[in-house]
């Protein structure tokens, strides 16, 4: 490939990612402007941001193969230009229905832009040094939208209005598509692509189904009229869905490849990654907020340096497999995320920033190791004609693994919280303590009735957050021992991959020593 279309791939792949990933971060700023310009409650407001990532997660599976048959390219601009569209139409809302219509097109066009850019860059770079230096650049991109998504955000909406958090994708995707039509060259291989029109259909209901669940959950308890039955959907399709695929010909995902120790282990550690490291940002801006009583602002300038660490160590990390076996790296990157988990289990109330930033990035350097090299290793357990499909089933793993993360890890903080608070409610002589606990707890914000103990809920929650980071920081460590375990290799299986999913040479397998 000529040089200069090479650099225009990288560009475009490298600027679709920005942009798809800049659109979870920016809007959280907006949110209370979203509220008042849109006469909408918290309700309403918590779905512009759950619209997203319920379609994000309920179409990134049936994404893969999509690309596999089509062309990774013409599947690959569709979503830029789908999510440019999707960005328009939230600009040009007036009412909440119409921006909850614009965020589910974006989330649409996300699922395909986001798996589709590792598949792109595998094909594209056959050389395994030069794959891992883009891949790497790849997540440093990705870092870079977490950073500069609440700066942008309330900068933007103050300077210009709530609309153009939307209208700045417009001239971004407008210039992705025009280095993506001219740098990308279209690739498929239909006849090892799925041809399994049910097995899609089943994957975007149980995920729909499971991701709705979770937020619901969230919001009213698993109890909850809308959360339980969703839950169950999400069961039933799942066990629909398995039983598809172990009988198609050509399956959405061939089940065969998880009796591969190398695809199997590396795809659990993606979904340990989105439970642990991702679902932590989550925890953290509670931690800061909720825990030491900093603003949503310094919450995001604390989180920085995270963000910062991940991203230079991500840059790097192509010359460090050069000279690094990728095992140790990934063995590394995980052992340093579960590590800093387990330190920041440790701080509390009083706990000074500088230390508490010190482990931030500790954890951001673990993840600059984990994240490209998860991909790269993901995508060397597969031959190269299904790595729109590898790609695709990384991606929804880690996204279930963050949405599942989110709502377990949340539940175990919460109800840690709502014990303490109640013991300490209860030792203090106050009546009724654990029903005022978990009011504070589910509020964040004690009740009238407890004026005076303004100490006790940032105490309690300190210790919820401590569990969740130590369940957090253990499952990490579990990755990085099961990792232990395998060879692996960065340059992607060579023989082709039939229906059932097996190869003869994948370079991801038990080590035998």
């Amino acid at each position: 490939m000529n040089p200069s279309r090479r650099v225009a791939l990288v560009a475009a792949i490298y600027l679709g990612t920005f942009i798809a990933s800049l659109d979870i971060s920016i809007v959280n700023l907006a949110l209370p402007t979203l509220q008042y310009a849109l006469d909408t409650d918290l309700a309403g407001l918590q779905w512009v941001v759950d619209a997203y990532a319920l379609c994000l997660s309920a179409f990134m599976l049936s994404s893969g193969p999509l690309s596999d048959r089509y062309g990774r390219k013409l599947t690959w601009l569709l979503g830029v230009g789908l999510f440019s569209f999707g960005s328009l139409l939230c600009a040009l809302a007036t009412s909440l229905p119409l921006l909850l219509f614009g965020r589910a097109v974006q989330g649409i066009a996300g699922a395909l832009l986001i798996p589709g850019a590792l598949s792109i860059l595998t094909q594209a770079f056959h050389d395994p040094g030069q794959r891992a230096q883009v891949i790497g650049g790849w997540t440093s991109f990705s870092a870079l939208s977490l950073i500069l998504g609440p700066l942008l955000g309330g900068l933007l909406v103050e300077h210009a209005g709530w609309q153009s958090i939307f209208l700045i994708n417009l001239p971004l995707g407008l210039l992705a598509l025009a280095l993506g039509l001219w740098g990308i060259e279209e690739t498929a291989h239909p006849e090892h692509a799925a041809f399994d029109p049910l097995g899609q259909l089943l994957s975007v209901v149980w995920l729909g189904a499971l991701t709705y669940a979770l937020i619901a959950a969230g919001e009213g308890g698993w109890l909850s009229p809308t959360a339980w039955p969703a839950l169950l959907l999400a069961g039933v399709g799942l066990l629909g869905f398995l039983f598809v695929e172990r009988r198609t010909a050509r399956p959405l995902l061939p089940l065969g490849l998880f009796r591969q120790a190398g695809f199997a282990v590396c795809n659990l550690a993606s979904f340990v990654l989105g439970f642990s490291g991702y679902a932590s940002l989550f925890f953290l801006s509670l931690f800061f907020q909720q825990v030491q009583g900093a603003s949503a602002q310094q919450a995001g300038f604390y989180l920085a340096p995270q963000f910062l660490a991940m991203g230079a160590l991500s840059m790097l990390f192509g010359r460090l497999q050069r000279h690094v076996p990728l095992r140790r790296l990934l063995v590394l990157g995980y052992l340093v995320i579960g590590l800093a988990m387990l330190a920041l289990a440790a701080c509390g109330t009083g706990t000074a920033y500088p230390w508490v930033g010190l482990l931030l990035v500790a954890l951001g350097l673990g993840m600059g190791l984990a994240v490209p090299g998860t991909g790269l290793a993901v995508m060397a357990s597969v031959a190269r004609e299904r790595s729109g499909m590898a790609s695709a089933t990384m991606n929804t793993l880690r996204q279930a693994g963050m949405a599942v993360g989110i709502a377990l890890l949340g539940a175990l903080l919460s109800g840690r919280a709502i014990v303490v608070l109640g013991d300490r409610l209860e030792g203090l002589g106050i009546a009724d303590a654990q029903r005022l606990a978990t009011q504070a707890v589910t509020a964040h914000r004690l009740p009238g009735s407890l004026a005076g103990l303004d100490a006790e809920l940032p105490a309690a929650l300190a210790e919820g957050f401590r569990l969740a980071m130590l369940v957090a920081g253990a499952s990490a460590l579990l990755a990085a021992a099961l990792l232990w375990r395998l060879r692996v290799s960065a340059g992607p299986a060579a023989d082709t991959v039939g229906a059932s999913g097996r190869t003869a040479g994948v370079q991801l397998q038990a080590d035998r020593h």
